[in-house]
């Protein structure tokens, strides 16, 4: 399988979260490719955003409303007929949750819920892919990494919004969507980086935000050891699994794993080391001392049913994917037309997988 214009050309897809990081991504990939992409999500976050600065409402149509708002988020499904429904949508950060867990949960749980009896309602809609994460396993730090079989948890009310996502998902699967011919399926990857990401609280943002005004940045824990993966990986993941779903493949309504090489599962110290030799200027960190909120120390996702069935495999190191966020957001201060600059990326990175 690949992921080509000819076979996205003329589809009619709607994304979830096309205003997000993620979305804002895959939005620009999808109708670069001929999509017809139609979003529904919040607005874009004031402030510095991949939405702003590659100028993507030029390009992306979509609807500003709160997937929480079950009428209307099931009339703009009936309006835009969608034949594909990529859902990306939710409130993605740990810390947050735990300052805001009512919210949190709403938005995850509730408004996937609302999207699903959307799609019920739906006849145009084919195909869904719910975007999870890869928190949502019970994290007991094991040394090895975990397998779409293992067991669903989640200390924080993130994490745990996802696992019930998953349950979710897997329920209506069963209940009511296979029946009518839909074909559904969760995608869990790895923790994300790229160029664009202005998100508070994490890794990169905080770093790159730190060294641009010359300031060391505080890590809460150099030690925590994550699956670390440009954010094109898991994105040409879910178009492949989209593509499996359309084309009716066998097992392809199920969970599924995006995740880089171990060798590219490393401690946040290790990235920001790395990352501090990209850097042109100052680049120092030191460690915080206040008391913080628990997440995960080890955590490793097993990606061979994508591998074996979608011929999936990541395609940028880790120090590739740093080198091009770096490059990314250097594009960016000197003032360069970043939807160009991410249109670049992009097909740089879709010719690398052939």
């Amino acid at each position: 399988m690949a992921v080509t214009p000819e076979f996205w050309r003329g589809r009619r897809v709607l994304l979830t979260g096309h205003t997000g990081f993620k979305g804002g991504w895959l939005a620009l990939w999808l109708q670069h490719m001929g999509a017809q992409v139609q979003g529904y999500a919040l607005p874009a976050p004031r402030g510095d955003s991949l939405w702003q600065a590659a100028r993507l409402d030029q390009l992306i149509a979509g609807e500003l409303a709160d997937i929480r708002d079950p009428q209307r988020l099931a009339a703009a499904l009936h309006a835009q007929q969608p034949e594909l429904v990529l859902h990306l949508a939710a409130q993605p950060l740990v810390r947050e949750s735990y300052r805001a867990p009512v919210d949190t949960w709403s938005t995850n749980v509730t408004g996937t819920l609302n999207l699903l009896e959307a799609v019920r309602q739906c006849d145009s809609v084919r195909a869904v892919v719910v975007v999870t994460t890869d928190k949502c396993y019970d994290n007991r730090e094991w040394v090895w990494p975990y397998r779409e079989q293992d067991p669903l948890g989640g200390h924080d009310p993130y994490s745990s919004s996802k696992a019930a996502v998953e349950l979710l998902c897997a329920s209506w699967r069963a209940s009511y969507l296979k029946a009518q011919g839909v074909a559904l399926a969760t995608a869990r990857a790895g923790n994300v980086i790229g160029g664009g990401d202005w998100s508070p609280e994490r890794l990169l943002p905080d770093v790159l935000r730190q060294w641009q005004q010359q300031q060391p940045v505080t890590l809460r824990y150099p030690g925590a050891t994550r699956p670390w993966q440009h954010v094109l990986e898991p994105l040409h993941g879910y178009l492949l699994l989209a593509q499996a779903l359309l084309q009716h493949r066998e097992g392809a309504d199920s969970a599924w794993n995006f995740g880089p090489d171990m060798t590219d599962v490393a401690s946040v110290g290790t990235v920001v080391e790395q990352l501090a030799q990209l850097w042109p200027g100052e680049a120092r960190w030191q460690l915080g001392t206040a008391a913080q909120p628990h997440e995960a120390g080890l955590l490793a996702l097993d990606s061979a049913k994508a591998r074996h069935l979608l011929a999936w495999k990541p395609t940028w190191s880790l120090s590739q994917a740093l080198a091009q966020t770096v490059r990314w957001h250097q594009a960016w201060q000197a003032g360069e037309d970043m939807q160009r600059h991410t249109l670049t990326q992009i097909e740089d990175f879709q010719n690398s997988t052939r």
